[in-house]
């Protein structure tokens, strides 16, 4: 009978925000993965818990993620730990869930903390609709077209980023989005945790001065309907409706998709489109 899967959320930086249940699924598993074996045995060490522990981590995950298959379907339990926060997110935890599903081997969540729910509670934004995009890309065709997919979002926007690659992520997003509100956490849970809520121009100053230290969450305001109906209107005022419906079908869409394209992007209703456009 195979044995189970088990993701434990790890401390932030504060080792006193474990889990119980997080020590006793350590101390019950045959063995632990982990990404930074160094710095897993550090917390081990802290909570006096002696396993096996064998290296996980995104250059040797599908290597060694077969190898933890192989030994969890001849029965063994493992736990999987990230250096900080929960396992699978933006972590290659994501394709050892995978595999162990493929395997029908039982995958459990233990949960704890998560670097961007801090960053977001304590952001003094939107925390009822948000979209975590974790870190974005480092080649400059993939990081636009990314950010640019991002452009009218609505939600509150949460980033990771490190510090060398700060000060180039905050120019890229007031490029981007222009003066939005912004609040850049770091350090959270640890002696000099730090919240900077500002704007991305104030942010920008703040990081030409100071050199980041820390890893960090960024948490960006989302769009407002002002300014997105704003957009709308600057957007298709060199084109009719008619023009703007043909556009899409010629896109391959059809004429009524095309008209509630249309009606969305222009904050119109479809009956107007559908009027304008019967010639189409």
């Amino acid at each position: 009978m195979p044995g189970c899967i088990y993701l434990v959320a790890t401390p932030i930086g504060n080792l006193k925000d474990i889990t119980l249940r997080a020590l006793e699924t350590l101390q019950s598993v045959d063995f632990i993965a982990a990404e930074d074996t160094r710095q897993t045995l550090k917390l081990l060490n802290h909570f006096n818990i002696k396993k096996p522990l064998i290296s996980y981590h995104e250059h040797n995950k599908y290597e060694s993620g077969e190898k933890i298959i192989k030994r969890v379907l001849e029965g063994e339990n493992m736990a999987l730990v990230t250096d900080a926060g929960t396992p699978g997110i933006s972590d290659p935890g994501e394709a050892l869930v995978k595999m162990a599903i493929e395997n029908n081997i039982n995958v459990y969540l233990i949960p704890g903390p998560t670097a961007f729910v801090y960053g977001l509670v304590v952001s003094g934004l939107n925390t009822s609709r948000f979209v975590f995009e974790g870190f974005l890309p480092t080649d400059k065709k993939g990081r636009k077209e990314r950010l640019d997919a991002l452009l009218n979002e609505e939600r509150t926007i949460i980033f990771y980023e490190a510090p060398h690659k700060l000060l180039r992520t905050l120019e890229d997003l007031y490029k981007t989005f222009g003066d939005r509100k912004i609040s850049i956490c770091r350090e959270l849970t640890k002696k000099y945790e730090e919240v900077i809520r500002c704007t991305l121009s104030q942010a920008l100053e703040i990081f030409k001065e100071k050199k980041p230290l820390g890893e960090f969450v960024l948490v960006l305001e989302g769009i407002s309907k002002e300014e997105l109906e704003r957009k709308k209107t600057e957007d298709f005022k060199d084109i009719s409706i008619e023009e703007h419906v043909k556009m899409y079908i010629e896109k391959g869409f059809s004429k009524m998709e095309a008209i509630k394209m249309v009606a969305k992007e222009r904050g119109l209703p479809k009956s107007e489109v559908y009027k304008k456009a019967l010639n189409v």
